[in-house]
């Protein structure tokens, strides 16, 4: 018999999502479903939704790994100075000290998975910044109930 014990797992729904704006004027909202208070971790694992036109502001990592995954729309990622068009199904990983921007050019929004390892204290910054609430686009997109196109 194996002597390891059984851990219940953490389970959220995207009405559990607390977003957040890391600055007034940012085009883009993070919703965080994982941080190191829930996943007892050292991991940041959230939805990056970016208005149209949206961007990040070019940021780096000293030790972090971050990885995305295209959820829906279309738009650039950059990193030190290297830029590829992105679109739903898509990954990016962005390695430790490289200087990253992710830009919506599509027409709707673009949402994206974000994870970093180790954390950084990218929740942190995240919480800093202002609480905003998703709308129903955003929950049709979290939820996957919205009309599937080709």
């Amino acid at each position: 018999m194996n002597s390891m014990t059984c851990v219940i797992p953490v389970v959220k729904t995207p009405h559990d999502y607390q977003a957040y704006r890391i600055s007034p004027h940012d085009t883009n909202r993070l919703a965080i479903v994982f941080d190191p208070t829930t996943a007892n971790m050292s991991l940041t694992y959230c939805v990056e939704i970016f208005d149209v036109g949206g961007k990040t502001p070019p940021n780096r990592h000293q030790m972090a790994v971050e990885m995305f995954f295209v959820l829906k729309g279309q738009g650039l990622a950059s990193c030190d100075g290297k830029t590829v068009a992105i679109q739903a199904g898509d990954s990016i990983l962005v390695p430790a000290t490289g200087t990253h921007v992710i830009e919506n050019t599509g027409a709707d929004r673009l949402y994206a998975l974000c994870i970093m390892v180790p954390n950084e204290d990218f929740a942190e910054l995240i919480r800093s910044g202002t609480p905003v609430e998703l709308d129903e686009e955003d929950m049709a997109v979290l939820r996957r109930s919205e009309r599937l196109t080709p």
